[in-house]
């Protein structure tokens, strides 16, 4: 009986580290393409104005959250899209913009945020 009292003790702190944890930022990814998993394939910094614009944070931890992205061009925000998270490990979590009319060339970035916190910017540049 003592045995089974040790044991139930020793699992809560570590059922509650499970049910407590967070994602943390890995590394961020910005490209053309996605692989299967979500991460970027095709990684880029330059993109033509017909181009989808992939990017990706990459996440490792047991724990669920908010991913969020904020896409700016010319100091203006274009798109700020959010996911609501579950992972069980590493992952990645995919933000994308396109412009059915082309995307004006010129300067732009793209800041990625875990729970609120950057996980990173990324610049890039549309050329025709």
């Amino acid at each position: 009986m003592r045995t089974v009292i040790i044991l139930a003790a020793l699992m809560v702190p570590a059922l509650g580290a499970v049910a407590c944890g967070e994602l943390k930022p890995t590394t961020m990814q910005l490209g053309r393409s996605l692989n299967s998993d979500n991460s970027i394939g095709n990684h880029a910094t330059s993109f033509k104005p017909d181009d989808t614009i992939y990017a990706a944070v990459l996440t490792d931890g047991i724990a669920s959250g908010t991913i969020s992205a904020k896409w700016t061009y010319a100091g203006r925000v274009i798109s700020e899209p959010q996911k609501q998270v579950r992972y069980r490990g590493p992952a990645a979590t995919e933000f994308h913009i396109q412009n059915s009319g082309g995307f004006p060339a010129g300067e732009y970035e793209v800041e990625l945020f875990v729970d609120g916190t950057s996980a990173g910017v990324r610049k890039f540049r549309v050329e025709r």
